[in-house]
């Protein structure tokens, strides 16, 4: 027989267990893949794709400007951070900055993101986001009235990805970076335990390939503390970017926060 002491313990017990559990992630629950090409219900939708390129299933989250009809509108990639996923976005701010920019007069479009790792880019393993985003999210797209990709925004690592992309997709009409992760040698690189090897990191690495980055349609954004400024800036000075952007601000949140409606209206004035 329990006392009524273990019953309050055990009622104290539980409430506290169900604080402590870990809340959702932001946005919307996943809902099913379409099954047939069928324009968004939503602004926002969080949907479940098996990825074969990277093995495993990922969260497209899809956005488009509140009170604009999605069907045909052109797709900017997304690409998160390390330790961040898709609906980091969502956290950001996207949805609300977008429709803003919209209502402002920027050319709509639709912004897509997907989950990623390792800097975006095949480094030993069977794990390759640059083939899903090269020949698995333009049907994904597709399936959704949406166009191919042509356009990429990346923060941080996703950065390093965005500008990876960028090399293997010339015909993009925009190509955005907040706090670029870009590393100026191998040491710096190997630190972040996560290239296969030298070879590796320099088949990847943008800064070695600034030949292969377009300037026209490219912008650069960084805060002054960041840690990759100095990286930043070796970029800029490499390529010439038609935009660049070194402004007051750390490796955080906040930044990205202040620079996204930039972004936002740098990316729509070059897909209309």
């Amino acid at each position: 027989m329990l006392s009524r002491r273990d019953l309050l313990a055990g009622s104290a017990l539980a409430l506290l267990a169900g604080c402590s559990a870990p809340q959702p992630p932001p946005g919307p629950l996943p809902v099913p893949a379409p099954t047939r090409p069928s324009a968004l219900p939503e602004p926002v939708t969080v949907q479940r794709m098996h990825s074969a390129a990277r093995g495993t299933d990922v969260d497209l989250v899809l956005i488009t400007p509140e009170g604009v009809p999605a069907t045909g509108l052109p797709v900017c990639l997304a690409l998160h951070g390390r330790g961040a996923r898709a609906r980091t976005f969502l956290s950001l701010g996207v949805p609300a900055v977008l429709t803003a920019a919209v209502r402002a007069g920027t050319p709509p479009f639709a912004v897509a993101a997907l989950d990623g790792d390792h800097y975006w880019v095949k480094t030993g393993g069977a794990d390759d986001p640059q083939r899903m985003l090269t020949d698995e999210v333009p049907g994904w797209l597709a399936a959704r009235d949406l166009r191919p990709p042509s356009a990429v925004f990346g923060i941080s690592m996703g950065g390093f990805g965005a500008l990876r992309f960028a090399r293997a997709h010339p015909d993009l009409k925009a190509v955005a970076t907040a706090s670029a992760a870009l590393f100026v040698s191998w040491p710096d690189a190997r630190s972040r335990k996560v290239f296969a090897d030298e070879a590796n990191w320099r088949a990847e690495e943008p800064l070695l390939h600034p030949a292969e980055l377009r300037p026209g349609g490219l912008g650069v954004w960084c805060g002054a503390s960041d840690p990759f400024l100095g990286a930043d800036r070796k970029l800029v000075r490499a390529v010439n970017p038609e935009v660049s952007r070194f402004t007051p601000g750390a490796h955080d949140d906040e930044y990205w926060r202040g620079v996204l409606p930039e972004i936002v209206e740098f990316v729509g004035e070059r897909l209309s």
